[in-house]
């Protein structure tokens, strides 16, 4: 068969069902053998889209997404989706066209370097160079992208080696790649340690990070935050991983978590991180973050160890294969669960100070905030909920509550504003029978409104909630904050109009302006069958609080 046919084998082999993408001429033969594959092709409107359906799909299913692209601007505008898919762990595989072997590095029509392009933002890439080569790298690829720590992994195909003759056998043999042993287990001494620290401490605090979700380790977190009633706090991406409606949630911490879990970190003793990195708006200024705190570090990456934060008992490895043992071990030790209280009523008074809240709307007028929570109303808390970045994303984190893993989809390491929508389309598909709804903002959602067209020719009902300020916010909020007022580049302007947009490409639109209305259009937005979006016209000066300043410590949280 033509290579090209053997890479549908194989991606079918893999389990595939779904793949994102869009053709061209360099992929051509890839897109004639789609025609006999026996799998579900989405087209994109653009092929970053593309590449965030992928992730999308990925999280919500813990399946490796796929993304097609043609060569050259096909493939620079997956780039965008590929660093995203890096820097927040997402297993997928982009396969891109690539021009003909005889006019590689001649400038050929559509040319370009995407190997040498994105060597820094994927976890593994192949270049194709014989077109036996192609379920090779296939099978490689996915194992490799969903293996240790997950993470994007492209394969280039000339057009060529695509349409040459080639044996296919499928894969009967488990994959051995040398030099790549992800180390899954953890060492039982440091385990061991670790169990002894926690027992020994006075003020402790779980850290949970998107590696527990990617690990589908959420029950073994549950097990042993029990233990001793555990005080527990998450990073953006590991929402969900531990439940939002637990006495022993502290909501989240860093940039805009709440005062609770970051005064609660900047007081330990003793910090438990598993599957986080400590990045930079969860440390805020990193000298003086948890200045009194030992650090326990899990994490399947031994890149992330003592990257940002010395770790003083380090443990490398998968959190689904350690949290057990952690939990085994902490559990044979006779420990003195009241030695907690004192910390416990320190977190609680500063629940009770420091409550997440904010003005209500006076007249009618929609605080975002308010939106958020009536959101979790109508959906009973329970929807898959993708965001875009900005402010709405901190208040869907900060109010929406999520009780279970693979339930909050965002960009949060690349922070890629247009990143909602298209992530809704592939959870969507992942996930045909949950409700997904897509919180955005009229900064975000016109970068890849174009979805809206995908949407509705592909037949996949995502709602989008349209946080409409009329405002890049959260950036006008720093020059309201940081840069004395001097507004510069954050007011939007003429929007379009929303909702005749969307009925242009064919989905519903409403527009929300008072808050006695948002409930009950809220609904007809989420029972309309087929895809259907609600503008929301919010308070367009509210600013997303409480808040630590850039480079600054938790104690000097604002707000």
């Amino acid at each position: 068969m033509r290579a090209a046919d053997a890479l549908f084998k194989s991606l079918e082999a893999e389990g595939v069902e779904h793949i994102f993408g869009i053709p061209g001429g360099a992929n051509l033969p890839t897109y004639d053998a789609l025609v006999d594959a026996n799998l579900r092709h989405v087209q994109a409107r653009h092929e970053q889209a593309a590449g965030h359906a992928a992730e999308g799909y990925a999280h919500a299913s813990g399946r490796v997404g796929v993304a097609f692209g043609t060569s050259g601007p096909g493939a620079t505008n997956l780039v965008t989706a590929i660093a995203d898919a890096m820097m927040d762990s997402v297993p997928t595989v982009f396969v891109t066209g690539q021009v003909r072997t005889d006019l590689i590095g001649t400038d050929g029509f559509q040319e370009a370097d995407v190997v040498g392009i994105t060597m820094p933002i994927v976890k593994h890439s192949f270049l194709v160079t014989e077109p036996q080569q192609i379920p090779e790298y296939v099978h490689d690829a996915f194992h490799i992208a969903s293996t240790g720590r997950p993470g994007p992994v492209l394969i280039d195909v000339p057009q060529d080696l695509a349409r040459q003759e080639i044996e296919y056998s499928p894969p009967t043999e488990p994959i051995e790649l040398p030099g790549y042993k992800p180390s899954v287990e953890g060492n039982l001494k440091q385990i061991r340690l670790a169990a002894k620290a926690m027992a020994n401490s006075r003020r402790p605090v779980i850290y949970s990070g998107g590696g527990v979700i990617l690990a589908e380790a959420s029950s073994e977190l549950r097990e042993l935050c029990a233990g001793d009633n555990f005080p527990v706090t998450s990073t953006l991406m590991g929402l969900g991983a531990f439940p939002a409606n637990s006495p022993q949630w502290l909501g989240m911490l860093g940039m805009h978590g709440t005062r609770a879990a970051n005064y609660a970190m900047d007081e330990a003793d003793l910090i438990i991180a598993i599957g986080a990195r400590f990045d930079d708006r969860i440390t805020g200024k990193l000298s003086e973050f948890a200045p009194n705190a030992k650090f326990i570090h899990i994490d399947v990456d031994p890149a992330e160890i003592s990257k940002n934060i010395p770790a003083h008992i380090p443990i490398v490895g998968d959190a689904k294969a350690i949290l057990p043992k952690l939990t085994r071990e902490y559990r044979a030790i006779q420990t003195d669960s009241e030695r907690l209280d004192g910390w416990w009523g320190r977190i609680h008074a500063w629940q009770k100070g420091y409550p997440l809240t904010y003005e209500p709307g006076q007249d009618g007028e929609v605080k975002p905030q308010f939106m958020i929570e009536t959101l979790h109303k109508v959906t009973g808390g329970d929807a898959i909920v993708s965001s875009d970045v900005g402010q709405h994303q901190m208040w869907a984190a900060q109010y929406y509550g999520f009780n279970e893993p693979r339930r909050w989809i965002n960009s949060g390491g690349l922070g890629t504003m247009g990143f909602g929508l298209p992530a809704a389309l592939g959870a969507k598909v992942a996930r045909p029978n949950e409700e997904v709804v897509c919180v955005t903002g009229d900064g975000s959602l016109i970068m890849n409104v174009q979805e809206l067209a995908t949407a509705v020719t592909e037949e996949i009902p995502v709602k989008v909630f349209l946080v409409n300020n009329g405002y890049m916010g959260m950036v006008r909020q720093w020059q309201e904050l940081f840069w004395e007022g001097r507004y510069s580049g954050v007011d939007n302007g003429s929007s379009p109009d929303w909702v005749k947009l969307a009925e242009a490409f064919g989905a519903s639109g409403l527009r929300c302006e008072d808050s006695a209305d948002l409930e009950e259009m809220m609904r007809a937005t989420l029972d309309h069958d087929g895809p259907a979006l609600l503008d929301v016209r919010v308070s367009p000066r509210e600013n997303c609080y409480p808040m630590i300043p850039a480079g600054n410590a938790a104690r000097d949280m604002v707000g």
